[in-house]
């Protein structure tokens, strides 16, 4: 099968995946290293480095898929960036708490319907292959999320969790919208030819967010006793959403 032309754009993002990818197994396997310090359950590490496995698969992938587009040297990985942060000033349940919800519980909530966009006009093979895989995985990265979360609310954090939550909530969702664009500028025209690589512009990414907002970050976090529309609401105004039942 003939495939469409890749553009210096197309190079150029799945180049970045690459390295996203990369880093993604790096975070996970360090967050893991930091649920085996706290106990967690077996069944909750066991997840873990299995999305680890998952996730150099999709670096895997996007590689394929970048070199299928005529791409060249893979990307230089930021390896200070390869990794969690500590905060010593914190118990570690507070810094697994952290990242495991923006990570997880919202970084691979937004990935499911993201991905899910770039696949229906995706039709060069490599991509396709890639997204099918990065879409299937990205069900059980987001469930990964939201389990960690009920498990600490089983440990001793589980009396401060919704404060802590609502408390990191107003900074994770403006990092969350650095990385998919806040939609307020000028649309960018994309190409068919760049779709079929499984490309779309930022204005897109944006209107995802903000219907993942309504759809699954609201429901999912009152349902835990955490009320996420102040933090969302400081940067958009009132979302109009109604308390799930």
């Amino acid at each position: 099968m003939k495939l469409p032309p890749a553009s210096e754009r197309v190079r150029a993002e799945w180049r970045s995946r690459i390295a996203a990818e990369y880093g993604s197994a790096a975070i996970t396997q360090h967050l893991v290293l930091w649920l085996i310090q706290i106990g967690a359950p077996p069944d909750v590490l066991d997840e873990g480095l299995r999305i680890v496995k998952d996730e150099l698969e999709h670096a895997r992938l996007s590689h394929e898929t970048y070199a299928a587009a005529g791409g060249g040297p893979p990307p230089t990985l930021a390896r200070d960036a390869l990794g969690l942060v500590r905060d010593p000033d914190v118990p570690l349940e507070v810094d697994v708490l952290r990242a495991g919800v923006q990570v997880f519980a919202l970084g691979e909530t937004v990935a499911v319907p993201l991905f899910k966009h770039l696949r229906e006009r995706c039709t060069a093979l490599p991509a396709r292959t890639a997204l099918d895989r990065i879409l299937r995985d990205e069900v059980r990265h987001r469930d990964f999320g939201w389990t960690l979360l009920d498990y600490l609310a089983t440990t001793p954090l589980a009396d401060e969790l919704p404060a802590l939550v609502t408390r990191e909530l107003p900074a994770m969702l403006t990092q969350l919208e650095r990385n998919y664009g806040d939609g307020g500028g000028t649309p960018v025209a994309i190409s068919d030819d760049d779709r079929a690589w499984g490309l779309a512009p930022a204005d897109e990414y944006a209107t995802i967010l903000r219907r993942t907002f309504d759809r699954d970050y609201l429901p999912r976090f009152t349902t835990r006793g955490i009320d996420p529309r102040p933090a969302w609401a400081a940067r958009h105004g009132p979302s109009g959403s109604k308390q799930p039942k």
